[in-house]
């Protein structure tokens, strides 16, 4: 009896063990990003609300995989079981997600979690498991908006006319600056808009708040237009294989502690956004707020870019639309 009540103990213990579990999650943000905090933030639950059982080990700053688009395809074939990434390199597998990141398609950030925290919102995330693409969307992240940035003030559309503005690789955003009148440059990284500027190559860009700051280009193109073009949300993505590797209670558990982290991830965001301003503001920037007037200008010269780029999710758009009735 003794021989038999170790023997049960032991495979007991090892029944345990094989419960356990340890991750990777993959960030290109530095440490101490608003999105990196996050992930670490949903790591802490997830080992708290297992007690222990699933760990997993948040790599940030791109130590792990260099660009998002690595990430996803390490999550296909379950070589890596998180990521954070930006909406737009998802939605190369559910089509519908390019609707969300549409050129003045929000009124403000509380339309855009409406929408998002919503059936439409939350009917794409379901979308990403059904697309067979071999991911799992868990929540969504704030990236806050993108605005342009300009060496001479910008307060109505006729004032983009002629600036050359550094774009991301994009076509549609390099068809939005040209519907403005302007001129969208593609071909210069992050890391040389600055001395873009500064040389004259461009009149401006685009970015968000911490961007403009963390990068240093307030310094040269001192006009911030609160034009809010994009919002363009971040997912943190789950891998297919290592879902199904899992009970579902144990992936109830990870889907809870994504959703209950995304509050966290918007207050850390909104806290960068306001430090990042701020260090603006007092460095004398001068920060030009559309009047609706004009913002409804800026919104007007998108109907042609809503043909040829949105037709194909019109309908996704429209819900959207019809969700900011009431701002």
């Amino acid at each position: 009896m003794k021989k038999l009540m170790s023997l049960l103990a032991a495979f007991i213990l090892c029944a345990g063990l094989a419960q356990a579990a340890n991750y990777r999650l993959s960030e290109v943000h530095a440490e101490g990003y608003p999105t990196a905090l996050a992930d670490r933030e949903f790591a802490r639950l997830v080992e708290e609300r297992t007690n222990g059982r699933i760990k997993i080990e948040v790599y940030t700053g791109g130590t792990l995989y260099g660009e998002e688009t690595g990430a996803i395809e390490a999550l296909q074939v379950g070589d890596l079981a998180f990521t954070r990434v930006s909406a737009s390199p998802v939605a190369s597998y559910v089509p519908n997600i390019n609707a969300v990141q549409m050129p003045y398609l929000y009124k403000s950030g509380e339309h855009m979690w409406d929408a998002l925290n919503g059936p439409i919102g939350q009917g794409l995330l379901a979308d990403i498991e059904k697309s067979g693409s071999g991911l799992v969307g868990l929540c969504y992240y704030d990236a806050g908006s993108r605005c342009f940035y300009t060496t001479k003030p910008v307060n109505k559309v006729a004032d983009m006319r002629g600036l050359k503005i550094r774009m991301q690789n994009n076509a549609m955003m390099v068809r939005m600056v040209s519907l403005l009148g302007g001129t969208g440059v593609t071909g210069i990284g992050p890391n040389e808009v600055y001395s873009a500027i500064q040389t004259g190559t461009v009149d401006g860009a685009e970015n968000n708040w911490p961007t403009y700051q963390n990068m240093g280009d307030y310094e040269v193109a001192k006009y911030y237009i609160l034009d809010h073009h994009t919002r363009v949300p971040e997912i943190l993505l789950m891998s297919k294989v290592v879902k199904d590797e899992m009970s579902a209670e144990d992936f109830a558990i990870i889907q809870q502690c994504a959703k209950d982290t995304q509050e966290f991830e918007i207050k850390a965001w909104a806290d960068k956004e306001k430090s990042s301003e701020e260090i603006v503001r007092k460095a004398g920037t001068q920060v030009i707020e559309l009047t609706p007037e004009a913002f409804a200008e800026f919104q007007k010269a998108m109907e042609p870019l809503y043909d040829e780029f949105g037709k194909d999710f019109m309908e996704t758009i429209q819900a959207i639309q019809k969700v900011g009735e009431k701002y």
